[in-house]
């Protein structure tokens, strides 16, 4: 039985062909395009300094984790060891985890709990615990499953996207959906239609769900903000800014908290 630190000890491989540019890096194209999650971490951090000085430090946590998941997928993907891989689902789930601790609107709390979110996070991190216990029996399944968590969110972000008429935050949840449905078209035609794209010598697809989902998590950290805000912010206004200039037509979105709001 292979060592679990051993090259290609991990069931799971995709159709990027290994160590073609490397013989110590198996996916070179997806090991390197996790570069973006070092970019767009710590610049949120940055940039959502004072939402997560009135809101919760928390939220430089989420920021953290999503740079453990860039730092786990390059170690997975150089790799492709199982250790690598598991590093990089679990990191994944507990990335999830601390957003719903988070920013789960409380209506949306199961019923037993009412709307107390300190049991809430009870909740969340003991799912989270036997959930990452039960990747350990079938790898194979964990991405699949970590995907599957994307419906219960949509269908959220659905029920706000009726519930309101702000235009920054219909076009924030339009733009996260669209650059997710992307992000995710590419990871399902790398896994399904690998042959095809090997027939045209073309790699990349795994690489740029890469690229794209650490695009996609700065706008669904705003999105998530800005729902979160009708429930636990109401006497505050959150503004949509984008990094570097509002004014470019592609930007980097962040809130910045301009004032005080009568409404609920």
């Amino acid at each position: 039985m292979p060592s679990i630190f051993a090259y290609q000890s991990s069931e799971v491989d995709w159709c990027e062909s290994n160590f073609q540019h490397s013989e110590l890096v198996a996916e070179f194209y997806n090991t390197f395009s996790n570069v973006t999650f070092f970019i767009f971490g710590p610049l949120m951090m940055f940039l959502m300094h004072a939402y997560a000085q009135k809101r919760s430090r928390y939220i430089y946590g989420v920021c953290v984790l999503f740079m453990v998941v860039g730092l786990f997928s390059m170690y997975f993907h150089m790799t492709l060891s199982f250790l690598g891989q598991l590093l990089d689902e679990i990191s994944i789930l507990w990335l999830l985890a601390s957003g719903y601790s988070i920013w789960m609107p409380r209506c949306y709390f199961p019923t037993f709990l009412g709307e107390n979110r300190p049991q809430f996070i009870c909740l969340v991190v003991i799912t989270t615990m036997v959930s990452t216990f039960l990747s350990f029996l079938r790898p194979t399944v964990n991405a699949y499953a970590l995907n599957s968590i994307a419906v219960h969110i949509l269908y959220i972000v659905f029920q706000e996207y009726k519930k309101t008429n702000n235009k920054e935050l219909r076009h924030l949840i339009e733009v996260s959906v669209v650059l997710w449905a992307f992000a995710l078209t590419s990871w399902i035609s790398d896994r399904f239609l690998c042959s095809f794209w090997q027939q045209i010598n073309f790699f990349y697809l795994h690489s740029i769900w890469h690229v794209l989902i650490s695009i996609t998590f700065p706008y669904g950290m705003v999105t998530m903000a800005l729902l979160d805000a009708r429930y636990e912010m109401p006497d505050q206004t959150l503004k949509v800014r984008y990094w570097p200039r509002d004014t470019w037509p592609v930007g980097l979105p962040y809130v910045e908290i301009i004032g005080d709001h009568k409404n609920c």
